[in-house]
């Protein structure tokens, strides 16, 4: 979150910084849901499990479908940055970032809170103690909660299908410069540019790709309880790899933004500096006590 407020206060800004930023505060609000999400599991409370199935899993299936959206702008940015190096296409105007982060946030924030009032409308009570929130859910909330599983895995797609997309012809760009051998500052920026793309990409696949795997067959095979109970332990595995993009998102910060880098290299410099005047201020130490000890042995 550094990163976000200390950027907010440069003047100059630009399109991917604000996707960045805007990824950043998908990371740290799926951060604070985490602390609920652990909760329900570790209490057997019925008023908690409640509050996580209206709140807690909502916030974390929100955000990481914002991080997901914003990690297709930022490489969709990249992109037209490759295609367009000498110009700024509409779509990379700040402007236009802003507006299209707005529209973003809007569009996952009206299905989630359109599910919150649902559930308070319609919540079913329960007699026992649930392991799960289905029981919590009346129909109306299932026939919503079913629609936004069948969307979203489209939008998972989508944005899948334009990161291998914009990762090929990146690394043909590359390819084809290689070929014409031109060992220019634009062929090293293309190297460069198809680097930060396989980042990008490596951490999209590593993190998302297996929970929207699971997800499918999660979704189609609910009357079966056998496979159920199987799956429902996979999911929790596949959840916690999407979410261990929190983790790994700051790489793509650290490879796509500059000022993040040199913020990094300054943090590192500083650190490396303080550790090595302990070091200097101990081994000063050490040595007047070695004195002190070499005198009394004297005397």
């Amino acid at each position: 979150m550094k990163f976000h407020f200390c950027g907010a206060q440069q003047r100059t800004s630009s399109s991917l910084k604000i996707y960045l930023k805007n990824l950043t505060a998908a990371d740290f609000l799926l951060c604070l849901s985490l602390p609920l999400r652990i909760t329900h599991y570790a209490s057997s409370s019925v008023i908690i499990r409640q509050l996580y199935c209206t709140f807690g899993a909502c916030a974390i299936f929100l955000n990481m479908y914002a991080s997901i959206i914003f990690m297709g702008y930022i490489a969709a940015n990249r992109y037209l940055k490759i295609i367009q190096p000498l110009g700024t296409h509409i779509l990379q105007t700040v402007k236009t970032s802003y507006v299209i982060s707005i529209i973003t946030w809007v569009f996952l924030l009206v299905p989630a809170v359109t599910y919150t009032i649902l559930f308070f409308i319609t919540q079913t009570p329960v007699t026992s103690n649930p392991s799960c929130c289905d029981p919590f859910f009346s129909e109306s909330v299932r026939l919503f909660f079913t629609i936004i599983h069948t969307l979203s895995p489209i939008i998972f797609l989508l944005v899948s299908i334009c990161m291998v997309f914009f990762y090929y012809s990146t690394s043909r760009r590359v390819l084809q410069a290689q070929q014409r051998q031109l060992a220019s500052s634009g062929s090293e920026k293309l190297v460069k540019s198809r680097r930060n793309m396989l980042v990008l990409v490596s951490i999209f696949c590593v993190c998302f790709v297996p929970y929207h795997l699971v997800r499918l067959p999660y979704s189609l095979l609910q009357s079966n309880f056998s496979v159920v109970s199987v799956l429902n332990y996979i999911m929790e595995v596949t959840t916690m790899v999407a979410v261990f993009n929190v983790c790994l998102d700051p790489v793509v910060y650290f490879f796509l933004c500059k000022s993040f880098r040199a913020k990094m290299r300054k943090v590192s410099i500083m650190t490396n500096i303080q550790q090595a005047t302990e070091e200097s201020e101990l081994s000063k130490e050490q040595q007047g006590a070695l004195t002190l000890q070499e005198t009394d042995t004297t005397l």
